[in-house]
């Protein structure tokens, strides 16, 4: 009878394991100095070598020349427990076998000795899925055990495992395998089997798998049922449901060239051919993470799962891109992938996320906007605070601020006092001090002088600058005594302080609005406004 890859080609020593040398180690040497734990759980996702693991560890204490970590594989013990029939190494599905029933009869067996071995061990797989009652059931049983007995819990969600479980138990993580192991071990297999397979073919296995060897080997005999002894990469990418550089690649050159109608013709033909749109999604998340890992290393990587021939077609197609860019179009990939989990229209969900990512490579630092205006066609120097230098003899700098959103009229007031003088002495000395935060809460604010008290009705967000000590020494300063500062939250209802200013202000405002890059500022944001003209040869005298 056939038997699979997967049992074929199982490890039976410690030195046919791959990956895992944390475990191998500790548990070789736990054996050569006689510290054997009474309980072992063993985490890690499906196909990492959990229960093989076990397997080895009792070959290990059962085998006549043992207990030793290299069993000899040929005495009775050895052999029994390869083939899964001893009766000193019970292997129990705790998928099928939860109960506090069958927890109750393990209990029971564990009182009788080995019928011949040294060691009677206990295999349980999937034991996270035992209940609360069976668990507590074998909580005395597993913490003293008689001497001859071993437990291996094994378990994909050791989180599920109570912590009266765990905290009695040595605990070993299985961490995924290695590609480049994966795909070595794959090589040695083929060889065995006779089998030809270029590289791209080892590494479509091995990124099927996702770090899981059993998944891989369930993958490579697929294929093998399917092309033969001659592997072909497209074919065995078709046959698993798989998407090629190149057509994951097609995306990329339609964010390159801005092509939204040929994004549309990606998802169509997808759905033509039967393709899966929620695996196209996930295959394009991985695919935008490989290319920013590129981008980032700027060589071979062992960060990504591909062949050195696919490594080195990231790296062209990641050079057409920023990090910003590929990390843009990453986070995109990602949430389009989570909408469509739950999409009742997969394909109009789809295209509109592959159009959101052509859309999203149009847009341009507001850095680089801005310096376009000064006709430099490049963002300023790095430190400077994106802002652009201003040549010597140009006129002053009008400063904008982003469009208001529309709010509701203001309610009618009265009339304050007569504060403006105040106000844009005020506002003047923060300007001057460069302190713009608080001359912006003065400019959106109402000020009104009663007595010795100052009432200042301020929008929420301005309310903590006027509590600054530089506000109240200003306010001390100009009018040589203390006020007591009332502050009131709510709509303003002040005029500019620009109304106040000078008539030489007047005439400075005038200068800047004619400047012709402050027109064409104006044109590119037809909304914005502008809130404060500062004279900048003044404040550099």
């Amino acid at each position: 009878m056939y038997q699979v890859i997967a049992r074929k080609y199982r490890p039976q020593t410690f030195a046919e394991l791959i990956g895992q040398e944390h475990v191998k180690t500790t548990l070789e040497n736990a054996i050569t100095q006689q510290r054997i734990a009474h309980g072992y759980i063993f985490a890690g996702q499906r196909g990492t070598g959990k229960t093989t693991v076990a397997r080895i560890l009792a070959r290990c204490l059962n085998c006549e020349l043992g207990p030793t970590p290299t069993p000899c594989g040929k005495c009775a013990s050895c052999t029994e427990i390869a083939a899964g029939s001893s009766m000193d190494v019970i292997e129990i599905d705790a998928a099928s076998n939860r109960g506090i029933n069958e927890m109750r009869e393990l209990r029971e067996n564990v009182r009788f000795r080995p019928a011949r071995d040294r060691y009677k061990v206990f295999i349980v797989d999937e034991a996270h899925q035992i209940t609360s009652e069976a668990f507590n059931a074998l909580l005395k049983t597993l913490e003293e055990p008689p001497e001859w007995v071993v437990f291996i819990l094994c378990t994909t969600e050791s989180h599920k495992i109570p912590q009266t479980i765990a905290s009695r138990c040595q605990q070993f993580s299985f961490r995924s395998v290695d590609f480049g192991q994966l795909v070595s071990r794959m090589e040695w297999i083929l060889g065995q089997e006779g089998i030809t397979a270029d590289t791209d073919v080892l590494s479509v296995l091995a990124q099927a798998g996702e770090g899981s060897v059993r998944d891989s080997l369930s993958a490579l005999d697929q294929a093998i049922a399917c092309c033969g002894t001659n592997l072909e990469a497209a074919e065995i990418r078709t046959l698993l449901g798989m998407f090629s550089l190149d057509s994951l690649n097609e995306v990329a050159k339609a964010l390159v060239t801005g092509d939204s109608h040929r994004m549309l013709e990606v998802v169509a033909e997808l759905e033509s051919n039967g393709r899966s749109l929620q695996h196209f999604a996930r295959e394009l998340a991985r695919y935008f993470r490989n290319l920013l890992v590129m981008k980032i290393s700027a060589k071979e990587t062992s960060l990504v799962a591909a062949s050195a021939n696919e490594q080195k077609k990231l790296a062209e197609t990641a050079s057409q891109f920023s990090e910003e860019d590929l990390t843009r179009h990453l986070q995109l990939t990602l949430d389009l992938f989570k909408d469509l989990q739950t999409s009742l229209q997969p394909r109009l969900h789809l295209e509109m996320g592959l159009l959101r990512m052509v859309h999203a490579g149009r847009l341009v630092p507001i850095e680089e906007a801005i310096a376009s205006l000064s006709g430099s066609g490049s963002p300023s120097p790095s430190g400077g605070g994106g802002r652009i230098p201003r040549p010597a003899g140009d006129p002053p700098i009008a400063r904008f601020s982003a469009p208001v959103p529309p709010q509701a009229p203001p309610q009618p007031t009265a009339a304050p006092m007569a504060t403006g003088d105040l106000r844009a002495r005020l506002h003047a000395t923060f300007v001057e001090a460069k302190q713009m935060h608080i001359a912006d809460a003065i400019e959106n604010s109402t000020m009104i002088e009663s007595g010795s008290e100052l009432i200042i009705t301020t929008p929420k967000i301005y309310t903590l600058y006027f509590k600054e000590a530089a506000f109240e020494a200003a306010l001390k300063k100009i009018l040589g005594r203390t006020m007591k500062i009332t502050i009131k939250a709510g709509e303003a209802s002040a005029a500019p302080v620009a109304a106040a200013a000078p008539k030489r202000d007047d005439e400075v405002t005038e200068r800047a609005l004619s400047n012709p890059e402050v027109k064409r500022f104006q044109e590119l944001f037809p909304d914005s406004q502008v809130r404060t003209v500062r004279n900048l040869r003044e404040n550099e005298r």
